[in-house]
């Protein structure tokens, strides 16, 4: 190894190789060597770059660890409002369970962006705007556009969470297509913290058990809930201090699961030709095929933005265009059968919210279809896809809003 790095000491690619063959014995010898070599910049970076002290960058400032325990803590005591103040269980978590963990992320964004105090201001109140708002509407049957706000609030929560993260500077762009990649990546590392929680609940439980002291109760009541509120918050923690670690996840296995999705919803559609199933005319099978390109969409905008422009193959590109093609065929579907309700039945609360969402995905979807053709025919760059993908997030935000906020006004709380 000493002779092979004496010998291509000018030639990056092959020192590169050397590292990658065997990093241990690299850096013991390149360390051994280096007071010989320390006139040559490209040892001298070499140098830096083995040696560097990242335990700090690694696990974030003490700053950063202390939001982290602290937020995890006052995600947990949220959990148990209810039995502390004796509400409603049911009550205060459809209604607040947003507010359990985004205005923590919130805050956290906003400190760690320099965010403006009058921007933060802002943030605050509007959290504090649709706390009071969610839980000022009054119950009642049928309670739709309640349960639509219910569902709709942490969607525009999200939205809000997006802004912080992208800098909370509108003049100057939000970079919105970052606030993509961290989702991702927190899915990712998210369902690695519960598989692990799981694992660990798993083998307290069973060792406890051995001795003869029954601690589900105790455990599921504030050790697993608590834990399930604090998971976005450390895994949030582990994003920014590890991105070397997770910042390449999201977007392998998207890139791994974008084709077995492809065939599998060509097979579905085939399928249900022959199955006899009607989003005509069956409301939970329309509400199936809206989740399914939910989750299709979101497949497709974790690839794309997970990736850096130019770095799809043409094969990744020809499959991402199908899905989204064949996305767009599913949305279409649904767009008609929404139609098709309206126009039997009349205008519900519920009806429209769907046909509003569906109205923008579709859209969405035709944007980002064309310019996955432009990249893969060439004429355009797939760093126009990731823009067009960011361009309509305010949109969503803009929608999600109207739907928890004015439906129960426009629908007369019904």
């Amino acid at each position: 190894m000493r002779d092979d790095i004496l010998v291509n000491i000018d030639n990056p690619r092959q020192l590169e190789t050397l590292y990658r063959t065997n990093k241990p014995t690299f850096k013991a010898v390149f360390n051994a060597l280096y007071p010989q070599l320390r006139d040559n910049p490209l040892a001298e970076g070499w140098y830096q770059r083995l040696n560097y002290d990242h335990e700090e960058r690694a696990w974030g400032t003490a700053q950063d660890r202390v939001w982290v325990v602290g937020a995890s803590l006052l995600a947990g005591l949220l959990t148990k409002l209810p039995e502390m103040f004796s509400l409603d269980k049911e009550f205060f978590f459809t209604r607040n369970v947003g507010f359990i963990v985004f205005p923590l992320l919130i805050a956290y964004f906003v400190w760690k962006n320099k965010i403006a105090s009058q921007t933060g201001a802002w943030l605050a109140g509007c959290v504090l705007v649709a706390i009071v708002f969610i839980n000022w509407l009054p119950q009642g049957k049928p309670d739709d556009t309640l349960n639509l706000s219910c569902i709709h609030l942490p969607l525009w929560l999200w939205s809000l969470l997006g802004f912080a993260y992208g800098g909370g500077r509108p003049k100057e762009g939000v970079n919105w297509l970052g606030f993509l990649r961290y989702n991702g990546d927190l899915a990712v590392m998210a369902a690695l913290l519960l598989i692990a929680g799981g694992l660990v609940t798993a083998i307290t439980i069973g060792l406890f058990g051995l001795i003869g002291w029954k601690i589900e109760e105790f455990y599921f009541n504030y050790i697993a809930v608590s834990g399930l509120a604090a998971v976005p918050i450390v895994a949030t923690f582990l994003t920014q201090t590890q991105p070397a670690i997770v910042n390449r996840v999201s977007p392998l296995i998207a890139n791994l699961f974008s084709p077995i999705v492809l065939v599998m919803l060509v097979v579905y559609l085939g399928a249900t030709v022959f199955s006899g199933k009607n989003p005509y005319q069956d409301r939970e099978f329309l509400l199936l095929f809206n989740v399914l390109l939910v989750g299709v969409m979101a497949l497709i905008f974790f690839s794309v933005a997970g990736s850096a422009s130019g770095d799809k193959t043409r094969t990744q590109l020809l499959i991402l265009f199908l899905l989204s093609a064949v996305t767009v065929l599913v949305n279409g579907i649904a767009l008609s059968a929404v139609l098709f309700r309206i126009a039997e039945w009349g205008l519900t609360p519920n009806r429209a919210a769907v046909l509003g969402a569906n109205g923008l995905m579709l859209s969405h979807l035709l944007v980002m279809s064309f310019r996955l053709l432009g990249a893969l025919t060439r004429k355009s760059d797939l760093a126009l896809v990731g823009r067009s993908m960011a361009v309509f997030l305010p949109i969503y935000s803009g929608w999600t809003a109207v739907v928890a906020f004015l439906f129960p006004l426009l629908f007369g709380f019904k």
